[in-house]
């Protein structure tokens, strides 16, 4: 009887924070929140750099790829993928962090895993498939 006892208590408090936690708010995207802009991507191993334009998607975070530059800094106006999604459903943490999104990388065409967080004006982004991860560091675009 007590083991029947302790599986009920058990049952019972994973149902109380089972509908706690559906209970919590959700944090939306703040129109003022530091990731929203546009953001410069590292080089690419040809030198060439992006621009991503971080949005509000309903609840979470989304980018576009904005700009292409070549390795002169030169705007590349036929770049393939521009306005293509690059960063999608990145869930807001809060303090400056985001995960649980996933990034999208143009030079492989391969979706990651992803995570961000900010640091200064720098935000650092991470993404992983398997145990196989990738770090850049974006620096943020004054607006103009």
């Amino acid at each position: 009887m007590i083991t029947i006892g302790h599986r009920m208590l058990k049952s019972a408090l994973l149902a109380a924070l089972f509908a706690t936690a559906l209970m919590l708010p959700t944090v939306y995207a703040d129109p003022a929140d530091p990731a929203i802009g546009v953001w410069q991507t590292e080089r690419a191993d040809s030198g060439g750099f992006l621009h991503v334009n971080i949005t509000s998607c309903d609840d979470r975070l989304c980018g576009t790829i904005l700009r292409a530059f070549d390795k002169n800094n030169e705007p590349v106006a036929d770049y393939e993928h521009l306005g293509k999604p690059m960063i999608m459903k990145m869930r807001i943490i809060g303090a400056g962090r985001y995960a649980k999104g996933k990034i999208w990388a143009p030079d492989n065409d391969k979706t990651y895993r992803s995570k961000m967080q900010l640091d200064g004006s720098n935000l650092i982004v991470n993404g992983c498939i398997a145990f196989i991860c990738r770090s850049q560091t974006w620096i943020a675009v004054p607006a103009t």
